[in-house]
């Protein structure tokens, strides 16, 4: 195995690691995993052995890194696809419709494939709906269905789906749409984002009025600029919606003459038709800077030109390899061929060259880079049309005419012109964050560098607990060069050091040789004023940005955790977090936490007696009550939950409640900390209505029994009463010293799985930083 962090380690093990389903282990090294997928992506080429050899130099010591979904598939046999998200068909405004895209929303989901969707195609509230006297009830409601549908799915079996649902600015119920997730409880699992076209942001510099309308019909106008008010409240007081400039997108789409865009995969950075697919991988920039810290240090342009070169005829084979979970998907990405190669490791690189990130020198040396990695894709794509034909869709004069090939160099232009191209679209800048982590904790994207350092304790299964230090790759390799104890420079900048405006001029800079978008959020410190932060938006709109995300530490998605400044001599902007793990005294000896991850080798042996109690709950639509009994066990003196039981009169019930008792008493008798089983249940929706119960609305029936257990877990001391303590955005407090921003806070948050505070809110994905758990939405 490659002398790698731990953390990279673990990573590599839960999420990439080929093991059958019984668990044994098929990938013995991460270099047994490269050698899978090398072998798979080069089945289509007539020469596999060959190509086989040149893929696997790629994915060596992590320079190319394929997208999660390709290292964990490929070669395995399972039946997943190897495409990340898909952009689904348009959902025609009529029930049946509806229902039918519902049904594929879920076939795709589990298969492992995160999906987009525009709901500015449904009518909207109190809209007439012909034939059945009615009134419609709107796209808010049929979101909430497809929210349902997203939690009851695991995503091919490793986490939950994601999903972006996008809205037009002139949509009648745009207002409704931007204000959606202002109840926590609500479309959890979409990203939100409204579709601003240039007339709406004329309509804003005018301060004009602004009709909302649907089918023709105006059913209201109100003045422009406080609509877009409204959407900046609403993403400055809980962090969405995002904004995507459309009219954007779809000017400078190469495909424009044959396809209409209105949404994109769920983080972002691939603008797609319907049954559009996403295929994502990225060129570690930070594996290919030669002379670190010296004055010479730059990108080897040779090594860069063959790996983007390669990179692309592998990402061009998954098209081929790769199974689709609708014929539809499949149709749309073999005509077109569209692939989304980006970067990963930009700041490490940066700070290798010793250039401060969002600098003037960054703003150059990047555009420098961008254009290299640009220019050696087309031309790898025009090489591959040559060989292999280009993409069926292919329309030479309509494709040349362009934006973005119009500023292509006149070789490539050329080449284009007699021979054609592969692919239609060939760059993107996907979240790289649990692939960063796994390739060594490179910096992910063209994100900063969120912390340099944070320490992490791990109990082993000796009982002894050990602390490791996690620390970025760059750090690492300075350290290594310049001893241990050499001060850092100021060109060491994290997020936290760095103003809004530097995140939009990389992103910008980064933008202009990008075909596809970006995927990136901008992390402002809680105390910025609502005025700075509106300007944040009008600056990616005139900086030529696709669209603009954010994000704010608030109430609604997380609070902050208060921190303190590390106190350190090497420099001003080094930021420093410790994220000790709260070790349950309750795990039983067989048990063993790793990566905040608690494992056991086998469940608790049930007692013949136990202490437990009975609740009893009334549900509105059910004429019998619903009786739900806990049971404990007492382990090393410490009371904690064994088992559920849930009965009632009411059959209508019998399946799933017997279910679910199985399953949550399973949960309880193997795992460490199951407060998350509370967190779980109290976030299901149910979309016929929920009820006020004890003066707080119930979103569910599941809900309600989340509430009950999450009573019984305070009355035994097993867990802290959140609403006593002040601490309800996690099932644990938890104290933790961190990286520190203006005001003393930091974006680390308690992680739901591992419960270690460790959860960074990067390019639109929350990412854990211990354990690997990674949640679009």
């Amino acid at each position: 195995m490659p002398s790698t962090a731990a953390i990279s380690r673990q990573i590599w093990d839960m999420k990439y690691r080929f093991k059958r389903t019984d668990g044994d282990v098929v990938d013995a090294t991460v270099e047994a995993t490269w050698d899978r997928v090398a072998t798979a992506l080069a089945v289509p080429e007539k020469n596999p052995a060959a190509w086989q050899a040149r893929f696997r130099e790629a994915l060596d010591d992590y320079r190319f890194l394929p997208a999660g979904r390709i290292l964990a598939g490929a070669g395995t046999g399972r039946k997943v696809t190897l495409f990340n998200c898909f952009v689904m068909g348009t959902v025609p405004d009529d029930m049946s419709g509806i229902f039918g895209h519902l049904r594929e929303a879920a076939l795709t989901m589990q298969q492992g494939g995160g999906i987009g969707y525009d709901f500015s195609t449904l009518r909207p509230k109190g809209a007439l709906v012909k034939g059945v006297g009615a009134d419609a009830s709107g796209p808010l409601t049929f979101m909430d269905v497809w929210d349902a549908m997203c939690r009851t799915i695991m995503s091919a079996g490793h986490r939950r789906g994601a999903m972006m649902a996008t809205m037009a600015c002139d949509h009648p119920d745009i207002q409704d749409f931007i204000t959606a997730k202002k109840d926590p409880g609500r479309l959890r699992m979409f990203n939100l984002s409204v579709l601003v076209t240039d007339g709406f942001m004329a309509a804003v510099e005018a301060d004009g009025s602004w009709d909302l309308r649907f089918d023709g019909k105006v059913y209201q106008t109100v003045p422009a600029r406080a609509l877009w008010d409204e959407i900046m409240r609403a993403t400055y007081a809980y962090a969405e919606p995002g904004v995507i400039f459309i009219d954007r997108v779809n000017a400078r789409n190469n495909l424009g003459y044959c396809e209409h865009i209105s949404a994109t995969n769920p983080c972002g950075e691939q603008p797609l038709p319907p049954y559009g697919a996403c295929l994502l991988g990225s060129i570690n920039l930070a594996r290919l800077i030669a002379e670190p810290f010296t004055d010479g240090a730059d990108v080897d342009r040779a090594a860069l030109d063959k790996l983007v070169a390669t990179a692309v005829r592998m990402m061009d084979n998954v098209v081929d390899v790769s199974g689709f979970p609708l014929e539809a998907q499949a149709k749309e990405a073999r005509a077109k061929r569209r692939i989304g190669l980006g970067v990963s490791g930009l700041a490490d690189a940066l700070i290798f060259a010793g250039i401060r990130y969002g600098s003037d020198a960054a703003i150059g040396r990047i555009e420098e880079w961008m254009r290299a990695i640009r220019d050696a894709a087309y031309r790898a794509s025009v090489d591959l049309a040559k060989e292999k034909g280009a993409f069926p869709l292919f329309d030479k004069d309509a494709y040349l005419d362009r934006p973005a090939i119009r500023e292509l160099p006149d070789d490539i232009r050329a080449g284009i012109a007699e021979h054609g191209i592969r692919n239609a679209l060939l760059t993107s800048i996907a979240p790289t964050g649990t692939i960063s982590i796994f390739a060594d904790n490179v910096s992910s994207g063209l994100e900063p560098v969120f912390a340099f350092t944070y320490d992490r304790t791990v109990l082993m299964p000796d009982g002894s607990r050990k602390t490791e230090e996690v620390t970025d790759y760059a750090l690492r390799r300075f350290r290594a060069i310049k001893g241990p104890d050499a001060p850092l420079p100021d060109y060491f900048v994290d997020a936290q050091a760095l103003r809004p405006e530097d995140h939009i001029r990389v992103q910008a800079a980064v933008q202009k040789y990008v075909d596809s978008s970006i995927s990136k959020t901008i992390n402002c410190p809680e105390a910025i004023s609502f005025e700075h932060f509106k300007d944040i938006y009008r600056l990616a709109y005139e900086s030529d940005c696709k669209g603009c995300t954010t994000y704010r530490p608030n109430a609604i998605t997380g609070a902050v955790l208060a921190t303190r400044p590390a106190q350190d001599s090497e420099g001003p902007d080094r930021h420093e977090a410790s994220a000790e793990t709260a070790v349950d005294p309750a795990l039983p000896g067989d048990a063993y936490e790793a990566g905040g991850v608690v494992y056991m080798t086998q469940p608790l042996d049930r007692p013949g007696v136990l202490p437990g109690q009975t609740y009893k709950i009334k549900w509105a639509d059910s004429d019998h009550a619903i009786y739900i009994t806990i049971n404990d066990v007492i382990k090393d003196g410490r009371r904690r939950p064994f088992e559920i039981f849930i009965n009632s009169k009411n059959m209508e019930h019998y399946a799933w409640t017997v279910a679910l008792t199985r399953m949550i008493s399973a949960v309880f008798r193997r795992a460490g900390d199951v407060s998350f089983v509370v967190e779980e249940l109290k976030a299901v929706f149910d979309p016929r209505g929920g009820q006020w119960m004890d003066g707080r609305y119930v979103p569910s029936i599941l809900a309600a029994i989340g509430g009950v257990i999450e009573q019984h877990l305070v009355e035994i001391g097993f867990m802290v009463d959140r609403k006593a303590s002040g601490d309800e955005p996690s099932a644990k407090k938890m104290a933790v010293a961190g990286t520190a921003g203006p005001g003393g806070t930091t974006a680390f948050r308690s992680c739901p799985r591992c419960g270690e505070p460790a959860m960074l809110r990067l390019e639109n994905c929350d990412t854990c930083t211990s354990c690997g758990y990674s949640k679009c939405g």
